[in-house]
């Protein structure tokens, strides 16, 4: 984990948060993150839930709850895709492209790539993994 906290918001600005610890980051490949997001792949970090506050605009975080224990959480506003939820395991996945400024942290591995947009070429050399990352937990 980082020790410096990372500060994110909306599109729009309503929604603005903290997260005062950051792990692991990975390109998700999987088809749930492709459509979230509109792209390839979604960028994101890990950080416990418990580190991850909501400094305004509460009262326009949208939540959609995806599968039993994930909410995929949203600015009501703007739709800006802000961070997914994890109460099965405890975790929170940032979106990277939410962070105001540079998380300190690079994504470091792609997951799903068995299920990424035929129209994508990853052309990196960060390990690719054909389905969840190796602990078994995808990074979404």
């Amino acid at each position: 984990m980082t020790t410096a906290a990372i500060h994110g918001s909306c599109l729009c600005g309503a929604v603005q948060y903290e997260a005062t610890e950051v792990g692991a980051a990975a390109h998700c490949h999987c088809s749930r993150c492709r459509k979230w997001h509109g792209a390839a792949f979604a960028s994101v970090a890990r950080a416990p839930i418990d580190a991850l506050r909501v400094l305004s605009g509460a009262e326009t975080l949208g939540r959609y709850a995806s599968s039993p224990g994930v909410e995929r959480c949203f600015c009501k506003v703007c739709g800006s895709s802000l961070f997914t939820l994890r109460h099965d395991v405890g975790r929170a996945h940032v979106r990277l492209g939410t962070v105001d400024g540079d998380p300190g942290v690079r994504p470091s591995r792609h997951a799903f790539v068995g299920s990424k947009a035929p129209w994508f070429e990853i052309t990196d050399s960060l390990p690719q993994h054909h389905g969840p990352l190796p602990s078994g937990e995808p990074p979404d």
